[in-house]
């Protein structure tokens, strides 16, 4: 069998399984194994499927074992880790409750805390369905008790759920450096301003959602004394710090981002036990959501390693670049064309599937264009942000869906959640018309 059409059909079929709702995990290693196994045992021209199981075997277990004794993977438990311990201690929300105050008295306020508390969420769990799933029980109430519009009270909650993926720490990002090769330091870097810049963004946003209609985000009545705001500031410096520790460690040149993780859990622990906000239970229920994320997270790296392995063997991804390059299109168009598929594919497929299905093809074809991969990283993060906003799968949505039940229809939240999308598609323009906002700070840090 020809190995470009083994590949393309392999890779076809992984589509297929996806859409009918396979775990990505299974659909990548499932066929990765048939597939490899089927290259091998047609590989001399005479189909010999005993003769194929031993290289088989040894090139799918080889890449599994390689990856998951990676020094870079160890920091993916660590962070999981920190994030699950903060939110327990109430680290993560501090940011949202002293946002809150502070924004008590500007209409639609409540709304900007939200995206503010998510942001500073991000900063320390790294996982955008969590920032969503837990700022949603938090925000979503209180805007509601407050009368905000239902669209933009759950929308707002949605879009900066977003932010996990794109403010470092990021799983994303960790598993993209594995896979690219490329430096993980500096694409937490890369991710700062971008992040930041979509946090703006969101925040504009519902400045003009409420200066264009006053009723859909009211200011609370009750005043805030100068003594409240002060106390809320100061109550939210653990994840000040911790932010600090990643990035200005980071930054710095004092620590790699797998030093960060551990320094940052291990501050977390100590500030938490001191401060008596973790109680043995709750310390064993983050251990135990860590283990659980961890293994999934694990399992769907390993798969995806099986698959890249697979794809190297069929020599599909030359070829695919040599078929751009006999074409002469120009890089930009080819450049569209991947924004393209990602943000179709985003509104079916997993962020974390997408990527690791996605990276084996048009890595080559970035490198062939002789961009700038660790740019090309925070294009892919913002993308695959804007695919867990985007109809008709929208994930977050979902997340904020089963938050809220049937007391805020889901159309309701998609169509609230249409305002957001259009800034993250601005932002998304600016992040690929002007690089130096993603490599400013990379290019910059302390060697």
């Amino acid at each position: 069998m020809d190995p470009i059409v083994l590949g393309a059909a392999g890779f076809l079929v992984v589509l297929l399984l996806l859409a009918i709702r396979v775990p990505i995990a299974f659909a990548l290693a499932g066929m990765a194994a048939i597939c490899t196994l089927l290259f091998f045992a047609t590989k001399s021209g005479n189909f010999d499927l005993v003769r194929a199981i031993r290289p088989t075997t040894t090139i799918l277990f080889s890449n599994t074992f390689e990856l998951i004794h990676s020094y870079n993977l160890s920091m993916v438990p660590l962070f999981i880790a920190l994030g699950h311990v903060a939110y327990r201690a109430g680290i993560t929300t501090d940011i949202y409750h002293a946002a809150r105050i502070w924004l008590a008295r500007i209409p639609g306020g409540v709304a900007m805390a939200s995206i503010i508390g998510c942001g500073g969420f991000s900063a320390i769990t790294g996982s955008s369905v969590a920032c969503a799933s837990a700022m949603g029980r938090i925000c979503v109430p209180e805007m509601l008790r407050f009368n905000y519009d239902p669209r933009l009270a759950t929308s707002s909650v949605a879009a900066g759920g977003t932010l996990g993926s794109l403010i470092p720490p990021s799983v994303l990002f960790i598993i993209y450096g594995i896979f690219t090769e490329t430096s993980i330091n500096k694409l937490f870097l890369a991710g700062v301003i971008p992040g930041l810049l979509s946090l703006l963004g969101f925040l504009v946003v519902i400045y003009i959602w409420v200066k264009r209609d006053p009723g859909a985000g009211p200011a609370p009545g009750s005043a805030i004394t100068t003594e409240e705001r002060s106390s809320a500031a100061f109550k939210a410096w653990p994840a000040f710090l911790l932010f600090a520790i990643v990035i200005g460690g980071i930054y710095g040149g004092v620590f790699t981002a797998t030093e960060a993780a551990a320094i940052s859990l291990s501050i977390t622990l100590l500030i938490s036990v001191l401060q008596r906000r973790l109680s043995l239970a709750d310390f064993k229920s983050a251990m135990w959501e860590t283990v659980t994320q961890t293994s999934a997270i694990f399992f769907i790296a390993a798969s995806a390693k099986m698959f890249v392995a697979f794809i190297a063997l069929t020599g599909i991804a030359p070829t695919l670049v040599g078929s751009v390059e006999a074409s002469q299109l120009a890089p930009w168009l080819v450049l569209l064309a991947i924004v393209a598929i990602y943000l179709a594919m985003g509104m079916f497929l997993d962020p974390l599937g997408i990527m690791v299905l996605t990276l084996p093809f048009v890595v080559p074809l970035v490198e062939g264009m002789g961009l700038d991969l660790i740019w090309f990283g925070v294009v892919v993060v913002k993308l695959l942000e804007i695919g867990l906003i985007t109809p008709p799968v929208g994930l977050n949505v979902f997340v904020i869906s089963s938050v809220v039940g049937s007391e805020v229809p889901l159309e309701r939240i998609f169509a609230g959640i249409l305002r957001f999308l259009a800034m993250d598609i601005v932002v998304l323009a600016l992040l690929v018309a002007f690089p130096v906002l993603s490599l400013l700070l990379p290019n910059s840090m302390w060697q």
